[in-house]
């Protein structure tokens, strides 16, 4: 547990999802190699572990293996470690954090004097360029001070970087679409390291689609009144969102903890506020083009005000045989009105599935049933014109599955069908 989440439990914050998207910091030190000599790169070496916090304890590892551990008079921000004897290994550090370590650092590999260990080639803020956008291509070595080329698939010539003095990795912007690597050198006359893996760069006419989450209450079927509150998660940071219903923008209360996402407020749905909901985002320059849109988000009222539909199970069989077909029929007494299905289980209450269909019956299928399909099953129903009301709940079917989960749980399936006065129908799903 980071300091800064003890710290919000102790002042009584609840752990939900914007307190931990709020709370997350990076621990993880970076480890570089420093040669007395580029000319012999492999003599003379010493790492160096960078923390991210001033510690006094920093630790090594080679092959996995502890090596050495030190602790300072007075906290610092790195640490070197001076190689002797057979450099030849993969390493790894850690630094102290507060009363722990920190996690281990980014993993250095050092092959000795015949090779270069090849770098390692990342895209920011994403893999992908589009009008506005200022994609970059970081390639990031273990040793400091030497030259960083770039290559596209198809181009004769590397572009090249100056020496990285004070750093590991160079960035290069990219501009056009390929297939990207990039190697390095320690002197002009010097041999280039093994190349990058390659990554793939695509040229988009708009930013790719964003998420569009809810969950918790919102995933349920809700009551007039009800706040709801839905997550847009864009691919990149910096952008400005919009959230529809249908081709309608929305202006509603938002919220960020993170300059990739934004919380959607909406805090007080009524009837008529159901339907499919997506985001979409752009760059902050209002002349770039919208990205596509997010997987609709369907959100579905009842106040209750109609009739319960009747909701049955088949097949009637006792012991029907892992893989039977179970088939979940709601049935109201509207024409043309919008049917959910609800399953409840560990996880809570949300709605598992929608239909549509032109006259008064949903049929819900649970093909080829098994343990997973464990749960408590409800339907509702809501009118699509105005004024929009909806059923109270169906009668609930409990469905218990015997089976093997992960870990060896087993369950059992039991369908109750009611009909009227309080009659069930058990089935024993067994293998």
């Amino acid at each position: 547990m980071s300091i800064l989440v003890a710290f919000l439990l102790l002042w009584g914050l609840p752990m939900g999802p914007v307190t931990e998207a709020a709370t997350f910091y990076e621990t993880q030190p970076s480890l570089w190699a420093e040669s007395e000599s580029l000319l012999k790169p492999s003599a003379n070496v010493m790492l160096t572990c960078q923390a991210r916090l001033a510690t006094p304890d920093f630790q090594l590892f080679k092959n996995g293996v502890a090596q050495e551990s030190v602790h300072l008079d007075s906290p610092a921000i790195k640490h070197q470690f001076l190689l002797t004897g057979d450099t030849r290994g993969r390493y790894r550090c850690r630094s102290g954090l507060f009363t722990r370590w920190s996690q281990l650092s980014n993993l250095l590999e050092l092959t000795g004097p015949k090779s270069l260990p090849p770098p390692w080639l990342s895209m920011t803020p994403v893999s992908w360029i589009t009008p506005g956008l200022n994609t970059t291509a970081v390639c990031r070595g273990g040793l400091l001070g030497v030259t960083f080329l770039l290559r596209r698939e198809g181009d004769h010539e590397f572009l090249e970087m100056p020496e990285a003095q004070e750093d590991v990795e160079a960035a290069f912007p990219v501009h056009r679409a390929g297939n990207y690597s990039c190697s390095y050198r320690t002197h002009v006359a010097g041999a280039l390291s093994e190349p990058s893996a390659t990554v793939i760069i695509e040229e988009l006419a708009a930013p790719p689609p964003p998420a569009l989450m809810h969950r918790g209450e919102s995933a349920q079927v809700l009551r007039p009144g009800n706040k709801v509150t839905l997550t847009c998660v864009a691919p990149l940071s910096g952008v400005h969102f919009q959230l529809r219903r249908g081709e309608k923008e929305l202006l509603v209360p938002g919220s960020s903890t993170s300059p990739d996402r934004i919380f959607f407020h909406l805090n007080a749905v009524a009837l008529g506020d159901g339907g499919h909901y997506t985001c979409r985002y752009r760059l902050r320059d209002n002349e770039n083009a919208w990205s596509g849109d997010s997987t609709p988000v369907e959100l579905i009222l009842s106040d209750e005000t109609l009739p319960a539909p009747e909701f049955t199970a088949e097949p009637a069989s006792r012991n029907p045989e892992p893989g039977t077909r179970v088939r979940l029929r709601c049935l109201s007494p509207l024409e043309g009105a919008r049917f959910a299905l609800v399953r409840e289980d560990g996880g809570g209450r949300r709605v598992h599935r929608f239909q549509s269909p032109a006259g008064t019956e949903a049929l819900f299928e649970l093909p080829n049933i098994s343990v997973a399909d464990s749960a408590n099953y409800s339907c509702v129903y809501v009118d699509l014109k105005p004024p929009f009301g909806g059923s109270a709940p169906s009668e609930r079917l409990e469905l218990r599955v015997d089976g093997e989960l992960v870990g060896h749980q087993r369950g059992r399936a039991r369908v109750w069908c009611p009909s009227g006065p309080p009659a069930f129908a058990s089935l024993s799903l067994g293998v």
